[in-house]
């Protein structure tokens, strides 16, 4: 789905600045968390920042950095799983919602967005170039570096995903258990 221009701009702008938003809110929730979501807003930023600018490095560092959160809490770990699972025991139940969990599920609706905005924005470029292909690449090598070094300085027990991403355990078929 191809997005006019300055709708891929609000796109990505609202699926990053959602992501920050959750990025913010759970670091508040949970203090030894603040570090690492602190780092990770950064790429966000610059993603939007780049973006708006209209530099495909942007699209290429937001689509990669939405790409790999998103694929880790579909088919590594049970994040997604459990906001969506908590979010609907708050509206069967009444009880309260764990907002750690729940976070989950706006932070990945923020990352499709935001992959579908790079997407659409750089689909849109009309000097498109076999080059783009290694930049791309590069982004993709880059923000996961990023990710990986953001969560070695400040939340070193997150780095057991790393092993995990070739091997994934599907977690989002197992809503019953």
């Amino acid at each position: 789905m191809e997005l006019p221009d300055k709708y891929s701009l609000v796109v990505i702008v609202l699926g990053a600045g959602a992501f920050i938003v959750v990025l913010a809110v759970s670091a508040y929730v949970e203090a030894d968390i603040r570090w690492l979501h602190a780092l990770q807003s950064l790429m966000y930023f610059a993603t939007i920042l780049l973006c708006i600018r209209r530099n495909r490095w942007g699209y290429f560092i937001g689509a990669s950095a939405a790409l790999f959160w998103n694929y880790i809490t579909l088919f590594v770990n049970s994040f997604l799983r459990s906001g969506i699972r908590a979010t609907a025991h708050f509206f069967q139940t009444g009880a309260s919602l764990d907002v750690g969990q729940f976070l989950a599920v706006p932070g990945w609706a923020g990352n499709a967005l935001l992959l579908l905005g790079c997407i659409s924005a750089y689909a849109r470029l009309s000097d498109k170039a076999w080059w783009d292909i290694p930049k791309a690449v590069a982004a993709f090598v880059g923000s996961t570096g990023y990710f990986a070094l953001a969560m070695a300085v400040a939340q070193p027990r997150y780095l057991s995903i790393f092993p995990r991403l070739l091997h994934p355990h599907l977690h989002l078929w197992n809503f019953g258990t």
